[in-house]
């Protein structure tokens, strides 16, 4: 089934692709080996720790939002309801930083990959941080698809009962 250009549900926003964060990923790996292979005795320093630490920053900021947002949106005691507004934003941060943090741990790894191949003082010393930039982009991807994933309203056992055009569904009509 085909979808006609004045389909509303063709620019609808869905959950995130796994395949999507999977190639992203594999492109980034790709264009690392190739840039760290061609230019990395020629203008490289040693590897910075503070993107390695900003990953990290933001994933925990990421999972602190999904416990808090998962919490909010299933109504426990204690705390107060939850702006639909900022539920929207949280869903779309989760989507960008699930890519950013995929393209990120592809880099990071196609990196690594060619600094484990390399014998030299200045490739093993790179390691750590190359492995650190893995762990903390895929720390990364796994907390925003979890804030995206508490983003989501739970099903009502009532929903499943009643058909989409259900009038009793509607206050005021019979």
């Amino acid at each position: 089934m085909t979808q006609s250009p004045r389909d509303p549900d063709r620019f609808r926003m869905g959950p995130t692709r796994i395949s999507t964060l999977v190639v992203a990923g594999l492109a980034a790996a790709a264009v690392a080996w190739l840039l760290i292979s061609s230019f990395y005795y020629e203008v490289a320093p040693s590897l910075p720790w503070l993107p390695v630490v900003t990953l990290v920053g933001l994933a925990v900021l990421e999972g602190y939002a999904a416990v808090n947002t998962r919490g909010k949106i299933e109504g426990r005691p204690g705390r107060e309801p939850l702006n639909p507004l900022l539920v929207a934003r949280f869903v779309v941060l989760a989507k960008a930083s699930a890519l950013a943090g995929a393209i990120f741990a592809g880099f990071y790894a196609g990196l690594t990959g060619w600094l484990f191949i390399e014998r030299t003082n200045a490739a093993i010393g790179d390691r750590p941080a190359g492995v650190g930039g893995v762990l903390a982009s895929l720390a990364l991807v796994a907390a925003a698809l979890w804030l995206e994933r508490s983003c989501r309203v739970p099903e009502q056992e009532d929903d499943e009962d009643r058909e989409p055009g259900d009038r009793e569904s509607r206050p005021g009509q019979r």
